[in-house]
């Protein structure tokens, strides 16, 4: 490792460590145990006509401070209707043809109890339409329901009538597979309903699923995207309350770790008011979010209005099918590293899934087929690494002969460079290409749906931390746990930090800072996935593999030769342009330091 190295993995350390320290870090939020009341919904005959007109104010109960609603729509009795797949359970209610209850059938919370994504305690929606001046929850009318099935497609259909020919018909479908709900709703003989825009509520406190609640925290947003393709979200890692006003909203997304509720409209929202919020004393939920969705008369007088609801998990693949930039709620990273999982990572690790039940051995599959792809730049940067060793008793000599003069000194070492055919940053190149790679990790492993659960050696859930000791206490910056995986990682680091150290012309504290990154990352990475820092420490032990072939066809003698010949070749050759202006920039570089010493 030269100082040109030596200096760009520093810089790309702390860089990484300032991320970190300002972007990786979830919100704080003090944790205690919320006690929410449950009530049960009583299974019994419901009616099927009332009228909409409203009653008078003795006859009325208040829903919220600005309507009021009939007795009869919030006291009627009710009955709870369930479909299912081989994915997804949703339960229905008949008073309000709303969706009560989505269980995910396939997936457990860390303590191993059903997934309920969403109950009537934890989500709430309500339909305000404007009946004859009076605002009215078309959510909260009894309806009659009627089950069908149609290529192998399960319909329920939810009517209300207020006469042979005035109704409001809500029709849900679930198809065969999957973990879409398509969902219409259509009015007739309601002149009135569709004089004005339809308001579609929609509170939904996220329920905490995982292991690490505060991660899982610092991963639940409310996330949006437009007709005019602008997808956005209100923030991951925002713990006060957060507001968005948006228009002509194509979805809208509760988003979590590993999973996600979302409303998919066939026409646009005109208007959407969105927010989120963590509360204190409530460690059982992620979020507290709302969305409120204008509906706008015209589409609301067509008579029919189409949405696609989706509840499901947070699969790459899965995503990216269900609607227009969906896959957008999974963060791969920035542009370059985005294009990396996106393209690479991703398809690479599902092709593994099919052949690999082991998610362990696929990600050291994953490492050999990246480090074999990778394998010329590292040659190159062994190869560079190993010239610069070669010359250090040649730029020892000129540092003696200079006398301390920088710039005689950075002169001279430019032209041994020239002579012997050595570029300076060739080693840095390398290990800024393989960067992308390096940063697409971060993003993909902790993002990876696929790993959640999955145990391997001593980790018991891929996706999280594994732990092998619990301590009585917290230690700043690293937590209360001993991450196995983590040692191991640092440990490997620093024995390869120092077998680069062999080979370097780098001295002084500027050596002695390679050292201390590792036991920086040791402290970032602690509370990472396991699957992270098992990559990183798999890694490592390849490259060893790596660096002990090369060796045995690049040594000392053989790179000696090599500057021999390209100095005899050289010898007499001008100076390249780059060299030039090189050249150049360090001597204007002297002059002003000598300038403003005067």
């Amino acid at each position: 490792m030269d100082r040109n190295q030596a200096t760009g993995l520093i810089l790309i350390s702390l860089l990484l460590i300032l991320y970190f320290q300002f972007f990786g870090g979830p919100p704080k939020v003090p944790e205690t145990t919320s006690n929410d009341s449950t009530s049960q919904v009583t299974q019994l005959p419901l009616s099927s006509q009332d009228s909409l007109q409203p009653v008078n104010q003795s006859q009325t109960i208040k829903q919220s401070d600005q309507f009021v609603v009939p007795q009869m729509a919030v006291d009627s009795l009710a009955r709870d209707v369930v479909i299912q797949n081989p994915d997804i359970e949703v339960t229905f209610s008949t008073r309000g043809g709303t969706i009560q209850r989505v269980l995910l059938k396939n997936y457990h919370t860390y303590n191993k109890d059903s997934l309920i994504l969403l109950d009537k305690e934890s989500s709430h929606q309500s339909l305000i339409a404007n009946n004859q001046g009076q605002p009215m929850d078309l959510y909260r009318l009894p309806y009659a329901v009627d089950q069908s099935q149609k290529d192998d497609t399960i319909q329920l259909t939810f009517t209300y009538l207020a006469g042979e020919n005035n109704y409001i018909r809500q029709t849900y479908r679930l198809p065969p597979a999957g973990f879409k709900v398509f969902y219409d709703i259509e009015t007739n003989g309601f002149d009135q309903l569709g004089n004005s825009d339809w308001q579609l509520d929609w509170t939904n406190n996220l329920k905490s699923t995982e292991k690490d609640p505060v991660v899982s925290r610092s991963k639940t947003s409310v996330n949006y995207y437009q007709v005019d393709g602008t997808f956005d979200r209100l923030g991951e890692r925002s713990s006060g309350l957060k507001t968005a006003s948006p228009q002509q909203v194509k979805w809208v997304a509760f988003k979590q770790l590993f999973f996600t509720a979302s409303i998919i409209a066939d026409q646009p929202f005109s208007q959407t008011s969105l927010s989120q919020e963590v509360k204190q004393g409530f460690s059982d939920v992620d979020k507290f979010t709302s969305a409120s969705l204008t509906i706008p008369a015209d589409q609301v007088n067509a008579g029919s209005l189409s949405y696609t609801y989706f509840f499901g998990p947070n699969s790459y693949p899965l995503l990216k099918r269900t609607a227009p930039e969906f896959g957008q709620n999974i963060y791969l990273g920035w542009t370059p590293v985005n294009l990396v999982n996106k393209w690479i990572i991703i398809p690479i690790f599902n092709w593994l899934q099919k052949f690999i039940s082991s998610y362990g051995i696929i990600i050291v599959i994953l490492v050999l087929i990246i480090k074999l792809a990778l394998s010329p730049l590292s040659y190159k940067s062994y190869v560079s690494m190993a010239k610069m060793k070669v010359l250090k008793p040649e730029i020892d000599a000129l540092k003696e002969s200079t006398g301390g003069d920088m710039q005689k000194l950075q002169q001279e070492q430019m032209k041994l460079y020239r002579q012997v055919g050595v570029n300076p940053l060739s080693g840095c190149i390398p290990m800024v290409l393989q960067m992308p790679i390096l940063f697409a990790m971060f993003y993909f492993f902790p993002s990876s749906i696929e790993l959640r659960q999955q145990p391997f050696l001593w980790a018991d859930d891929l996706s999280t931390y594994d732990s092998v000791l619990n301590l009585p206490f917290s230690i700043p910056l690293y937590g209360s746990h001993v991450s196995l995986f983590v040692l191991l990682m640092t440990v490997s680091t620093i024995l390869y930090t120092w077998s680069n150290n062999q080979m370097t012309t780098v001295q002084g504290p500027m050596k002695s800072m390679s050292y201390l990154m590792p036991v920086v990352f040791m402290f970032v990475l602690n509370s990472f996935p396991a699957a992270l820092s098992f990559y990183y420490f798999v890694s490592n032990i390849i490259t060893f593999g790596q660096q002990a072939v090369i060796r045995k066809f690049v040594h000392d003698d053989k790179i000696k030769g090599i500057l021999d010949e390209n100095r005899i070749k050289n010898k007499g050759k001008k100076k390249s342009k780059f060299q030039m202006r090189l050249e150049q920039a360090m001597k204007a570089s002297e002059e002003s330091k000598k300038k403003k010493k005067k």
